[in-house]
C-alpha cells in the first residue's frame, strides 16, 4: 500500500464511521460541564464557607499588589488552596480516564472496520472496545508519557549545557561565539523536531499494535520500533500527515481572524465557527489514526500472508495409452 492508497482508506474508514467525530465533541461539551461540577461549584461553596470577597480586586494593581505578598495569602487560605488543588487534580484524572476508554473505542472501532470493509458503527461495538483496550491503552499512554518526560528533561539538559559552551566561546572570541551559538542552536531544533517526531510516530504505531497483535505497553513499543526500522516510510507517513495537519489548524485560525475583528456579531459568530473548527480538527486527527493504523495493517497483513510452495509439474510422458 503507497501513501495514497492509505490516506484514501483512512478517508473511507472514517466517512463510514463519522459519529466518531460526535463523540469526541460530545467529550468536549462534558469535559466544559465536568470542570463546572468539579472545580467550580466547589470552589464557589469554599468562597462562601471562608467568607472571601474578590471585589476588591477590581484593577491589575491591586492583584499585582496581593502578589506581592503571597506568603499572607497562603498562610491565610491555605483550606482554600488545598480545594482549589484536590479540585483541579480530579478534574485531570477524570477526563484523561474518560478520554483514555473513549479513544480506545475510537481506536477499535477504526481498526475493526479496517478489518472487515462492510463493518459500520454502532454504539455496543465502541463500548466494547473501549473496555477490551482502556486497560492496556492505559498503560502505553502512562509510558508513552513517562518517555516523553525523559525527552524533554534530557533536552533541557543538552540546551543547557549549550549555553554554557556558547557564553564560553563569547568570552574567548565573539566570531567563535557566533558561529557556535547558531549551529548549536539550529542542531538542538533539529534533534527536538526529529525526536518529537520519533516518539509520536511510535505512540501511533503503537496504537496499531497494541490492537492488531493484541500487545501491550512494551510489547507494542517493540513492535511499533521493529515497524517503523523494517518500513521507513512509515516515519515519513506519519510526517507529512502531521504537517497537514499543523497547515489545516492554521488555516482554520486564519479564517477564523476576521471574526475577532467585528465588536459584537463576531463574538456571537465566533463561539459556531469554533465548533465547527474543533469539529474539521477532530476529523483530520480520526483520518489521520485510521491512515496509519490502515498502512501498519497492509504491510503487516501481507507479511503474514504465508508463502505458497512451489509445485514443480513433470514433463508430459510420450508414448502414453489411452483407455
Amino acid at each position: 500500500m503507497n501513501y495514497f492508497e492509505a490516506v484514501k482508506d483512512g478517508f473511507r474508514v472514517i466517512n463510514r464511521n463519522w459519529q466518531l467525530v460526535l463523540i469526541q465533541l460530545a467529550m468536549l461539551f462534558a469535559s466544559g460541564i465536568g470542570f463546572f461540577i468539579i472545580v467550580g461549584l466547589p470552589l464557589a461553596i469554599a468562597f462562601i464557607i471562608f467568607g472571601i470577597d474578590l471585589t476588591g480586586l477590581t484593577n491589575m494593581n491591586d492583584v499585582f499588589n496581593v502578589l506581592k505578598g503571597p506568603y499572607d495569602i497562603i498562610s491565610k487560605y491555605m483550606g482554600i488552596i488545598l480545594i482549589i488543588l484536590s479540585s483541579v487534580l480530579l478534574y485531570l484524572l477524570v477526563v484523561a480516564m474518560l478520554g483514555i476508554y473513549l479513544f480506545g473505542g475510537s481506536i477499535g472501532v477504526i481498526g475493526r472496520s479496517i478489518e472487515d470493509n462492510t463493518l459500520k458503527f454502532s454504539l455496543r461495538l465502541f463500548l466494547d472496545e473501549s473496555k477490551r483496550l482502556f486497560l492496556r491503552l492505559l498503560g502505553f499512554t502512562s509510558v508513552i508519557g513517562l518517555i516523553l518526560i525523559i525527552a524533554a528533561f534530557s533536552l533541557g539538559l543538552l540546551g543547557g549545557g549549550i549555553a554554557s559552551l556558547v557564553s564560553y566561546a563569547r568570552s574567548q572570541d565573539s566570531t567563535v561565539a557566533l558561529f557556535f551559538s547558531t549551529f548549536l542552536s539550529l542542531t538542538l531544533f533539529i534533534l527536538a523536531v526529529m525526536l518529537i517526531l520519533a516518539i509520536l510516530s511510535v505512540t501511533l504505531y503503537g496504537f496499531a499494535a497494541l490492537f492488531f497483535k493484541s500487545a501491550g505497553a512494551f510489547r507494542s513499543i517493540r513492535e511499533a520500533l521493529r515497524f517503523l526500522i523494517k518500513y521507513p516510510n512509515g516515519f515519513w507517513l506519519y510526517a507529512l500527515l502531521l504537517v497537514a495537519y499543523m497547515f489545516a489548524s492554521f488555516l482554520m485560525i486564519l479564517l477564523g481572524y476576521p471574526f475577532t475583528l467585528i465588536p459584537i456579531i463576531g463574538t456571537i459568530l465566533s463561539f459556531p465557527y469554533q465548533l465547527i473548527s474543533y469539529a474539521f480538527q477532530t476529523y483530520i486527527g480520526l483520518v489521520i489514526i485510521a491512515t496509519v493504523l490502515s498502512y501498519y495493517h497492509s504491510k503487516e497483513a501481507r507479511a503474514a500472508e504465508p508463502a505458497l510452495p512451489a509445485i514443480e509439474i513433470p514433463p508430459s510422458e510420450t508414448g502414453s495409452q489411452e483407455e
